[in-house]
């Protein structure tokens, strides 16, 4: 198993849900989630294959802000 962590923008916990629906729809098989209390604003996704530059292009394309956390 996979876990990839991103730093966001993300700041509703509206925003949030939205995203995760959009998320589940093009990645059903990856288990996500946000951090909103985390000063990062996390998005964690866990799966067999996470491939970063899909879910930051994804959430680009919604006009948020999203990278890798190392």
């Amino acid at each position: 198993m996979i876990v990839e962590v991103f730093k966001t923008n993300v700041q509703q916990k509206k925003e949030a849900q939205m995203l995760l629906q959009l998320l589940a729809q093009h990645f059903p098989a990856h288990k996500i989630n946000f951090d909103l209390s985390d000063c990062d604003r996390v998005l964690r996704v866990e799966g067999e294959q996470v491939v970063p530059h899909r879910i930051i292009a994804l959430l680009n394309a919604n006009h948020y802000q999203c990278i890798v956390l190392e």
